[in-house]
């Protein structure tokens, strides 16, 4: 057996148990109750998520690159149609939308697959972010044009770029870490899941001061303990990064920010737009951007200062 597929499995039988103890916890809550407690169900409903998405990437992980690409493709592709079934649009961007489902994602993904990092980096933010405006522009409608471009320009960067960081992992080639890149995917998605999940739990625990008043439950006193989970699982996963136990810690905290700061960012955008959900996808987790929110928004954060700190 390969040193890559045994930290696979040794990764795999851990979080296999992490979440047994927390089905655990959670039957153990909802037995002390006479009454169902929706933030119980909630956090039970976190976890069953969870036993889905690690079935799901472990999978992917141990057939290889293409099955791992192809598996946040599809996320990506899922993601992007929540978000544009709630923006601003009209018939003159339907070729614009086209492109953007089935050339512009498919494109990034396979500059994924193949490696193509100097293409994967600039296409979306710089060639796409010039050129997909010109194509609603030749529609000939200018009617709301502003809202409908920054609206796609969006969903593009949220659903496709920012997400398409998870597989891009796989490629950085670190010091002493040739091909252990996809271990990276995990440690990321872990940390930042664990943190939102402890977020989720201490606020309506220990939570008295909302970040937002009016716009989420989340509180300064819920985010300040998922941050500190996210480095704690940081530094006991700190095995499979090149970066250390004290630097994975840090890295994982790091992460863990930057992922409650985009789901108070997608929360915002929900709200304006109405929703409690991006869809009913996922039962009783909403959508795929409900689900993966804080990961998205932490990919490109963990992607480039891994790459511009360890690769400098």
């Amino acid at each position: 057996m390969s040193p890559m597929l045994r930290d696979i499995g040794l990764l795999a039988l851990g979080v296999t148990l992490l979440l047994l103890a927390l089905t655990v916890f959670g039957e153990r809550l909802r037995k002390r109750r006479d009454q169902p407690d929706p933030s119980v169900e909630m956090f039970m409903t976190r976890v069953d998520s969870w036993w889905a998405m690690v079935v799901l990437f472990t999978l992917a992980m141990l057939i290889g690159p293409f099955a791992v690409v192809l598996l946040f493709a599809i996320a990506s592709f899922a993601a992007l149609r929540e978000f544009y079934t709630y923006s601003a649009r009209s018939r003159a961007d339907h070729l614009s939308l086209a492109l953007a489902f089935y050339l512009i994602l498919p494109a990034q993904f396979l500059f994924i697959l193949f490696g193509a990092t100097q293409l994967f980096v600039v296409f979306i933010p710089v060639y796409v972010f010039l050129l997909l405006p010109f194509v609603s522009v030749l529609r000939g409608s200018t009617n709301r044009f502003l809202s409908r471009v920054a609206e796609m320009q969006w969903g593009l960067m949220i659903g496709v770029f920012c997400l398409s960081h998870l597989p891009a992992l796989m490629w950085l080639e670190l010091p002493g870490e040739t091909g252990r890149g996809m271990l990276l995917i995990a440690f990321l998605v872990l940390v930042v899941q664990a943190g939102d999940l402890v977020d989720f739990y201490m606020g309506r625990r220990v939570g008295r001061t909302r970040i937002v008043a009016g716009l989420s439950s989340k509180t300064w006193e819920g985010a300040a303990w998922g941050v500190a989970a996210a480095a704690v699982l940081g530094l006991i996963l700190g095995w499979i990064t090149p970066f250390g136990p004290p630097a994975a810690a840090g890295m994982a905290a790091m992460a863990s920010v930057c992922g409650q700061a985009g789901n108070l960012i997608l929360r915002a955008i929900k709200h304006d737009r109405g929703l409690r959900d991006w869809s009913n996808l996922i039962p009783g987790q909403g959508g795929f951007l409900d689900q993966l929110d804080s990961v998205i928004f932490a990919a490109p954060a963990f992607y480039y200062l891994t790459r511009l700190w360890w690769l400098a």
